[in-house]
């Protein structure tokens, strides 16, 4: 009886990548039990003479149906049969098991099986095919058995070498879901290094603005009365005037800011700049500016934080904050646990600028300047291109503060610098609301004192005690301050990116009046791009006695 397959020759090959059933499992299973029982008769009938001359009389007294058997010249060309037809049946087990292991789907290959575990069923049934009342195997019967058998082991052998090829390449695909997954955990792990190693290049104090600081003190100290305080020049409170304020430690960054401003200007005599730096960096900067006084008449006022009486830690939230035990242990404590876990966006905020009282100052304005109307917000890591006394002649339609959008597509909207799931952030803030850029900002003052925006800005920072509505910054809080107070200015007032995005193009920034290196690539850094870095170096003052000395490879 030849063996039928439902599946076809076709099916062979195309059914090999499916799962076998547990029906057709327990099928196999049982057809494996009856060929190995049989296999088993046979073979203690083959090896009876042996055990004839070793065991007792008993096992000598045999039935007639054994002896029929072990007189069969057939019998040991059967038991070879059933031998294959038993290591086929495990093996084709084996690979079922495995196939429902690795959850193959193909109908085909089930179907198949099926019909291979039917026909051994069939077989099992037959009449004829068993040896009952010990008659010898009847030659004709035998042939058929051994035709049915071989063409099984015959269709075995072809679905295991298909299938073998098969769960190879699913061990292959296996293999290389394991290397993806630990270069992936390799990968993270270089990239929280990275974002450690920038942070410290970028935020570590290099060693040539080290030594221009402790050359200029040192210059103050020899020189004592050659650095005495000028007296007060009242351009500094006269309204009318372009003023800037500029909130730096940083020496060299902030001569390179004012130096591009009036070396742009159209009328720089009429441009002030008020410079606020820290205790440490005052003397430094003082000095900077006697030996490099302002070309064409511009001034520049030069203070401390400190200076500020009203800025306490009764008055700034920021300042008790910081003063704070729980943000002294959050910048200071080191958990290995916590650590483990940070990724390289939140280690960013552990920067030490977000400890400083300058990187606030430019939320009290007002306070600062009581008698000015307008002033222009720069950063120190800014470069001004050309004449940018056209910001005091924009309408700002009664708003406070003048910016650059930054938002595009879904990127730098409201949602992915503030905490949605806030329920007081979540109600009064849109999260698709555009957001804007600090680093160049032309404000209001009156405006700003109007809206009371200063007050707004205690009153969510207060709030954010523990930093559950934004993280670090000042660019969140700012969001919220200028909420609906904000005008869009031009793209080209302030392009940003140079500190970070190699793909600014260079015609962006040549209609720009105004080019900003936010991110930790900062110019005056070994880090820093080097298709950017020559728009600021030209700005430098090369000529500085201390800056040829402190060697800072420009």
């Amino acid at each position: 009886m030849a063996v039928a397959f439902r599946g076809g020759r076709n099916g062979v090959g195309s059914g090999l990548r499916s799962f076998f059933s547990y029906r057709i499992f327990i099928s196999a299973l049982f057809s494996f039990l009856f060929l190995a029982t049989f296999s088993v008769v046979l073979n203690s009938s083959r090896h009876q003479p042996h055990l004839d001359h070793a065991l007792p009389n008993a096992y000598v007294q045999r039935t007639s149906s054994f002896l029929a058997l072990q007189s069969d010249p057939l019998k040991t060309r059967l038991d070879l049969i059933h031998k294959q037809a038993t290591d086929h049946l495990t093996l084709v087990n084996a690979y079922a098991a495995y196939a429902r292991k690795l959850k193959l789907d193909a109908s085909k290959q089930l179907n198949l099986f099926e019909d291979l575990a039917i026909n051994f069923s069939d077989l099992q049934a037959k009449p004829g095919m068993k040896l009952d009342n010990g008659n010898a195997i009847e030659e004709d019967a035998f042939r058929q058995l051994e035709k049915e058998v071989k063409d099984k082991v015959k269709t075995a052998r072809m679905m295991i070498v298909e299938s073998k090829e098969s769960y190879d390449t699913q061990l292959k695909i296996q293999k290389l879901k394991d290397t993806i997954f630990a270069v992936q955990e390799q990968l993270a792990k270089a990239k929280k290094n990275g974002a450690v190693a920038s942070l410290i290049s970028a935020k570590s104090v290099p060693k040539s603005l080290n030594c221009l600081a402790m050359r200029l003190v040192g210059e103050r100290i020899n020189n004592p009365d050659k650095y005495k305080d000028a007296p007060f020049d009242s351009a500094v409170e006269d309204p009318s005037l372009y003023h800037y304020a500029i909130f730096s430690d940083n020496v060299i960054a902030v001569s390179v800011v004012v130096r591009s401003v009036v070396v742009n200007a159209e009328e720089p005599w009429k441009h002030v700049f008020h410079v606020v730096t820290d205790r440490m960096n005052l003397a430094a900067m003082k000095v900077w500016f006697k030996m490099r006084p302002l070309d064409r008449g511009a001034r520049v006022e030069i203070k401390s934080v400190e200076e500020f009486k009203f800025l306490n830690a009764s008055y700034a939230p920021v300042l008790r904050q910081l003063e704070s035990a729980k943000l002294q242990k959050f910048y200071f404590e080191n958990n290995q646990a916590e650590n483990a876990t940070k990724d390289e966006h939140n280690i960013k905020f552990k920067n030490p600028k977000y400890l400083s009282m300058l990187n606030h100052l430019r939320f009290y304005l007002p306070e600062m300047y009581p008698k000015l109307n307008k002033i222009l917000f720069l950063d120190d890591d800014v470069v001004v291109q050309k004449d940018v006394t056209g910001l005091w002649k924009i309408n700002l339609d009664g708003k406070v503060n003048g910016a650059v959008e930054t938002c595009f597509g879904s990127f730098h909207r409201y949602g992915q610098y503030l905490n949605f799931t806030h329920p007081l952030i979540k109600d009064n803030f849109n999260p698709n609301a555009c957001a804007w850029a600090f680093g160049m900002n032309i404000f209001d003052l009156n405006a700003w004192r109007r809206e009371k925006c200063t007050d707004q800005y205690h009153y969510w920072q207060n709030l954010n005690e523990d930093r559950t509505l934004w993280k670090l910054g000042t660019l969140p809080p700012g969001l919220i301050t200028f909420y609906s107070k904000t005008k869009s200015l031009d793209k080209s007032w302030h392009v940003l990116g140079l500190g970070y995005n190699p793909g600014v193009s260079m015609d962006e920034i040549k209609k720009a009046a105004v080019i900003h290196y936010n991110g930790n690539m900062k110019p005056w850094l070994d880090i820093a791009m080097n298709q950017y870095k020559s728009l600021w170096t030209k700005y430098v003052d090369n000529e500085m006695e201390f800056v040829q000395m402190c060697n800072f490879g420009l």
